[in-house]
């Protein structure tokens, strides 16, 4: 009797084991929505910087949901050239259910994907949904079309070569507001320091952040290598700086304060003309020519009119104080006596 009752136990444990472990194997699944249709306000356009901070378009979509076992699921839209595949891409989280960009950034998108200024670009547009890198889908594409303008914008480089005064600070440009500056600071002996500010004052200021990063929240000062005409990039999208070989054009020549072995860099003006540079000097009788990156690989000479790559010295035949203005993509000067 008693070794009945010990063997019908053990059975009983070893079924109640056995439905146990079949209850723990049990799972629930994670149902996700695949991205919804996406439509649009408009498909064409208009960009004009009078209007910059207005909405340009807007974007309506549902959002990606997921059911049964709830897992998180992100939502972006995708913006690339038509053509390139997405690649490059620019891409926006959105957490509702319209998007409503405004001129400006619509402008700003088109240019750092690689559209030009006062050309029709088509811009694709994707909405992509998912909760893992291998479980994404992809809406329908809608093409937008649109002429992005210029809009230069500056940043400014106080620094020990002038005094550490952000409102009398040279600046560098950003030709189409792209978020990367770029020009020319003349460093001095003893005083290769420098920060970065947005506007000219000292309210936000970029410093050395350490491996060719800046921060607005880094104490150290920013610094020359040499004591000379430095090319300076900031690039505030990636949040770093570059000094380089002068990449600007100059003017070059034994009429020139350097002579024939050292240059005298011109400035891009401005007036937001991408391809215009200007200098005020004094000359002496004799000749220059314009050249670019401090490489005789590229100049211009011949008349101020018409100049030609490689052209004949333009010659000064009055010393005085001039100002000098070049048009890169006309290949024409000028130059008046002041």
């Amino acid at each position: 009797m008693k070794s009945i009752f010990f063997k019908t136990l053990a059975v009983g444990l070893i079924a109640v084991s056995l439905w146990s472990c079949k209850k723990d194997e049990t799972q629930t699944v994670s149902n996700i929505s695949p991205a919804g249709t996406l439509t649009t306000s408009a498909t064409t356009l208009n960009l004009v910087q009078s209007n910059a901070s207005q909405v340009a378009f807007t974007l309506s979509y549902p959002l990606a949901t997921s059911t049964g076992y709830v897992v998180p699921v992100n939502t972006s839209l995708q913006f690339g050239l038509k053509g390139t595949n997405f690649s490059p891409v620019r891409e926006v989280a959105v957490t509702t259910k319209t998007y409503a960009p405004t001129v400006t950034e619509v402008n700003n998108m088109i240019l750092a994907l690689g559209g030009k200024v006062g050309t029709a670009a088509q811009i694709e547009v994707r909405l992509k949904s998912g909760a893992a890198a291998n479980d994404l889908t992809y809406s329908n594409v809608i093409t937008l079309t649109a002429t992005p303008y210029l809009a230069s914008a500056w940043v400014y480089v106080p620094g020990a070569y002038q005094g550490w005064n952000p409102s009398t600070a040279d600046s560098l440009i950003s030709v189409s507001s792209n978020g990367i500056y770029t020009g020319m600071i003349a460093f001095t002996p003893g005083n290769l320091e420098f920060k970065v500010t947005p506007a000219k004052k000292w309210d936000v200021a970029y410093g050395d952040a350490g491996s060719g990063k800046i921060s607005s929240s880094a104490g150290d000062n920013l610094k020359s290598p040499d004591a000379v005409v430095k090319q300076v990039t900031v690039d505030l999208n990636a949040g770093t700086y570059t000094i380089g070989v002068p990449k600007e054009w100059s003017i070059i020549g034994d009429a020139t304060a350097g002579g024939w072995g050292n240059d005298t860099d011109m400035k891009v003006t401005n007036d937001g003309k991408a391809n215009i540079y200007t200098i005020k000097t004094t000359l002496t009788t004799g000749a220059f020519k314009f050249r670019f990156a401090h490489d005789w690989g590229t100049n211009l000479g011949g008349s101020l009119s018409t100049l030609t790559n490689g052209g004949d010295n333009i010659a000064v035949t009055t010393a005085g104080t001039y100002t000098i203005t070049l048009d890169v993509a006309a290949k024409k000067a000028t130059m008046v006596k002041n």
